[in-house]
C-alpha cells in the first residue's frame, strides 16, 4: 500500500464548532479531534446566517493540523447556495450536507462547492434513498444524524433507530465507502454516557462519532479503539499464517477472519498514530 490514508476516511472524533464564533476555529482544530466541522447551520441562529458566513470567510483555520469541513443549511433552504460559494471559494475538506435525501443533492453540492461531500443522513427520505447517496462519486462518508431521524420517525427510544444505523453500515460497505460516523450524544457532561454511545456504534460497524463538546473527544476516541486483548488476539491469528482454515486459540480461523485480524491491527496502528501525533 503506498500513500497516506485519507484523513476524512480515518477521522474517528468529529468535533463541532459554531461558524458564530470564530475565536472557537482554531481551539477546535487544536482540540484532538480528527476532524473539525464549522457549523453554519443548527449552531447559527437565523438571523445570524450572513454574519457567520462572514466570520468563517475572515477566521478560517488555513494551517490546521486536521481536516476541517464545513457543515451548509440545507438543501431546501434559502441559505444553502451562498454557503456553498463561500465553501467553493475556502476549499474547505469537505462540505458536510444536512437533510440529504437524494444523490441528484449530492451532485450538486459536489459541483457548487468544488469539494467531496459528507452526506448526513437524518430523514425518513435519506434513509431509503441511501443507494444512490451512498453511490454518488462526490460522496466521501456518511454521516448518521440520529437526533433529527428520531424526531421525523416519531421515536423516542435509540434502540428504534438502529435498523437506520445497519442501513448506514450496509450501504457505505456496498459502495467501497469508510465505515459511516455516528450522531452526537447530547451528554455533554457526563463520559460513561459518551463511552456508552460510542462503543455500541462501533459494534454497528460505525467508524467514528460527532462530538458537541471537546470533553467528549477522549472517550470517544477510547471507544473506538481497539482493545489491548483484541490486538492479541489480532496478533496471534496472523502469526499462525493461516491461508486456509484452521485454528488459533481453539477457534476456527478462516479467511473472513483473518481479514478480521488485519483490519483490527490497522485501526490499532491509526489510535497509536493519534496518541502520538
Amino acid at each position: 500500500m503506498t500513500g497516506s490514508p485519507d484523513p476524512l476516511a480515518t477521522a474517528v472524533s468529529w468535533l463541532f464548532v459554531p461558524a458564530s464564533r470564530p475565536d472557537r476555529f482554531a481551539k477546535a482544530a487544536g482540540s484532538g479531534a480528527d476532524a473539525v466541522i464549522v457549523d453554519l447551520e443548527d449552531a447559527v441562529a437565523a438571523g445570524d446566517k450572513a454574519a457567520a458566513r462572514d466570520h468563517v470567510r475572515a477566521a478560517w483555520p488555513r494551517d490546521a493540523p486536521v481536516p476541517v469541513v464545513v457543515r451548509v443549511n440545507g438543501p431546501r433552504t434559502a441559505e444553502f447556495a451562498d454557503d456553498l460559494a463561500v465553501c467553493r471559494a475556502l476549499a474547505p475538506a469537505a462540505v458536510v450536507l444536512p437533510k440529504t435525501e437524494s444523490a441528484a443533492q449530492v451532485r450538486d453540492a459536489y459541483e457548487a462547492s468544488g469539494t467531496r461531500v459528507l452526506p448526513l443522513i437524518e430523514t425518513a427520505r435519506g434513509l431509503v434513498n441511501l443507494d444512490g447517496i451512498a453511490a454518488e462519486p462526490g460522496c466521501v462518508r456518511l454521516l448518521f444524524g440520529s437526533i433529527d431521524l428520531a424526531l421525523d420517525l416519531g421515536v423516542s427510544d435509540d434502540r428504534a433507530l438502529d435498523s437506520a444505523r445497519a442501513d448506514l453500515v450496509r450501504w457505505s460497505a456496498a459502495n467501497g465507502l469508510p465505515a459511516p460516523v455516528d450522531g452526537v450524544t447530547t451528554a455533554v457532561r457526563d463520559p460513561a454516557a459518551v463511552t456508552r454511545a460510542a462503543t455500541r456504534g462501533r459494534g454497528w460497524g460505525f467508524g467514528g462519532k460527532l462530538c458537541v463538546h471537546p470533553a467528549q473527544l477522549p472517550h470517544v476516541r477510547a471507544a473506538f479503539a481497539p482493545a489491548e486483548e483484541e490486538v492479541n488476539w489480532a496478533r496471534r491469528v496472523l502469526a499462525a499464517g493461516h491461508d486456509a482454515a484452521g485454528t488459533v486459540d481453539g477457534e476456527m480461523i478462516d479467511r473472513p477472519v483473518v481479514e478480521r485480524a488485519r483490519r483490527v491491527l490497522h485501526q490499532a496502528e491509526l489510535a497509536a498514530r493519534h496518541t502520538t501525533s
